[in-house]
């Protein structure tokens, strides 16, 4: 008889193992992140597809590429190099924490999904930034899946999450309310930025990039279907049904098949001037 492949369990499964064993060191996540734990608590978690807190501390303007990678190198192997930007004013206890805090939940919000993948753990690893923060293993799952609850209850569908970020030429209504993080995703969004590749430009977390997106898209401020998919390879774009509506109405009479024309039992003129009426009341209820 030949032997079964045995499949690696679930990360979820690995972590909370290691929380009951009280470890400490670093769990490799294949190519994807690490997630490092001291006497089995969650103090960071590097991930791949996130900015890390280097980049947000960048981001910040606080501190430069160059200082980070400074502190870094004088902190060394099992170092404290948080307490170094602490002690040299770079940034305050509170800054650090708050950093720490965020990139530590973005990350693990990526990294952490319901998955089974490789993992390798390897004893007495630490981060270079030192522990300023812990998290125990169940409430991290936990903040997981409510950030991911969040994310559907704003717009229940990952469509846009890698989709470059596309803005409306044009507001639906007559004003918009933006958040501060909103309004910066709009004025950096190039169409071809994907969110995540606007949270490393900006130095935000990803996971409030991708919120924010979902909300702008719920709004009705991004366009959310593919250009391919809104239009057949044979046929042109129409205008939009509030960009040039007469236009649009002969569009749509020159579809209709040739019939032998008949007396009209109305005025040209009133037939015309009803259908102008209902279009300017339907641009006015829009507006409401």
């Amino acid at each position: 008889m030949g032997t079964r492949p045995v499949s690696a369990p679930a990360l979820d499964t690995v972590l909370t193992g290691l929380a009951q064993d009280e470890a400490t060191g670093s769990l490799r996540v294949g190519k994807e992140g690490t997630v490092y734990l001291v006497r089995g608590r969650v103090s960071y978690v590097d991930c791949a597809a996130t900015p890390g807190v280097e980049e947000l501390l960048c981001g910040s303007g606080r501190i430069g590429a160059a200082g980070i990678r400074h502190a870094r190198q004088e902190a060394g192997p099992g170092g404290d190099g948080g307490a170094l930007l602490v002690s040299r004013g770079v940034l305050s206890r509170g800054e650090l924490e708050f950093c720490v805090l965020s990139a530590t939940l973005d990350a693990a919000f990526f990294l952490l999904t319901p998955r089974t993948l490789r993992t390798r753990f390897r004893a007495g690893d630490a981060h270079w930034l030192g522990v300023h923060w812990f998290f125990d293993v169940p409430g991290l799952l936990r903040e997981c899946a409510r950030r991911r609850a969040r994310l559907e209850r704003a717009w229940p569908s990952a469509e846009l999450d890698a989709r470059p970020v596309t803005p409306l030429r044009r507001i639906p209504g007559t004003h918009a309310l933006l958040t501060r993080l909103q309004w910066e995703l709009l004025l950096a969004a190039d169409s071809a930025a994907t969110p995540v590749e606007l949270a490393r430009r900006l130095g935000h977390p990803a996971y409030s990039t991708l919120l924010a997106v979902r909300e702008l898209a719920a709004a009705g401020l991004l366009a959310t279907a593919p250009a391919a998919a809104r239009t057949a390879p044979d046929e042109q774009p129409h205008e939009q049904p509030d960009k040039q509506p007469d236009k649009q109405l002969g569009e749509q009479q020159a579809a209709l098949p040739r019939r032998t024309p008949r007396p009209p039992t109305a005025p040209v003129a009133d037939a015309v001037t009803d259908v102008k009426l209902l279009l300017r009341v339907r641009d006015a209820l829009e507006a409401l």
